[in-house]
């Protein structure tokens, strides 16, 4: 019996990662790949990241955490041999292109987090999408991935 129980486990576990890495979709737009950065003791941001795609033009207005007070769509770029980051207040979602969202690009930070972030958790969120002058809710669940050293993203 112990042995079954760790196989229903191991199954149940499974799935959970499955469906957590789903792509999620809404009204013609499309999340593939997210995934969070595990956090480190004491620290009370974290970078989200993923691929975006819409049929029609849209554009990305808003994010939603209950994993933080606050969520913002940044960029990161180089301006005069400096990596800046700046607050987006919309990210243009051209149709039939995937959008970025990615270390050292395009990203959602999550800004004062209620708990760390711990690998192999999830992080959910909700983007807010416009489309013709229609806001859609795109539900999102981004498992955690461990930090990693170099990933070109040291700067956050």
């Amino acid at each position: 019996m112990h042995l079954d129980l760790r196989r229903l486990f191991s199954r149940a576990l499974a799935l959970a990662v499955l469906v957590a890495s789903a792509p999620a979709h809404a009204a013609g737009v499309n999340v593939r790949d997210a995934w969070a950065r595990a956090t480190l003791p004491g620290q009370k941001v974290a970078g989200v990241y993923m691929q975006l795609r819409s049929d029609t033009a849209a554009r990305l207005v808003e994010v939603r955490s209950p994993a933080a007070a606050t969520a913002e769509v940044h960029e990161m770029r180089h301006e005069g041999g400096i990596m800046k980051m700046r607050r987006l207040d919309v990210l243009e979602l051209p149709a039939g292109k995937t959008v970025a969202l990615e270390p050292g690009g395009y990203h959602i930070m999550l800004l004062d987090i209620r708990q760390p972030l711990k690998a192999g958790g999830a992080v959910k969120l909700t983007l807010i999408v416009e489309q013709g002058g229609k806001a859609t809710q795109v539900e999102v669940t981004a498992p955690i991935r461990p930090v990693l050293e170099d990933d070109g993203h040291k700067n956050h």
